[in-house]
């Protein structure tokens, strides 16, 4: 692999006008290998369909879970034991995310520290 030829846009992102990076707050989805202070690349132009982790819109906020089709409904899953499933309900599919990129130990810039959770 050729680290010069590497565009990291093009390679992330097919829909620019439709894709957003959102940050990672908590640890719902770490089963998923999605973890605090991940940066995600999410597609708002994609269907949310089953099985597909989706940044959701519910009761006023946003939630990054499972969409999952079940017989009582669309429920939104965590990947973590002590998170239970949502119903989707009203709420919205705002986007499908795509792609989780990580910040290793030691790799965060000066003045972009993310904090803990609390």
């Amino acid at each position: 692999m050729d680290p010069c030829g590497l565009n990291l846009h093009a390679a992330l992102v097919s829909r620019p006008a439709h894709t957003v990076l959102l940050r990672v707050w908590g640890d719902s989805m770490v089963g998923a290998g999605i973890h605090h202070g991940d940066l995600l690349v999410v597609d708002r132009s994609l269907e949310p369909r089953h099985g597909r982790i989706v940044v959701a819109r519910l009761e006023g906020g946003f939630t990054l879970k499972r969409l999952m089709r079940r017989p009582q409904g669309w429920m939104l899953e965590a990947a973590h034991p002590a998170w239970p499933p949502l119903p989707l309900g009203d709420g919205l599919a705002w986007g499908v995310a795509l792609h989780a990129i990580r910040t290793l130990p030691g790799g965060t810039l000066p003045g972009r520290n993310l904090p803990g959770r609390r």
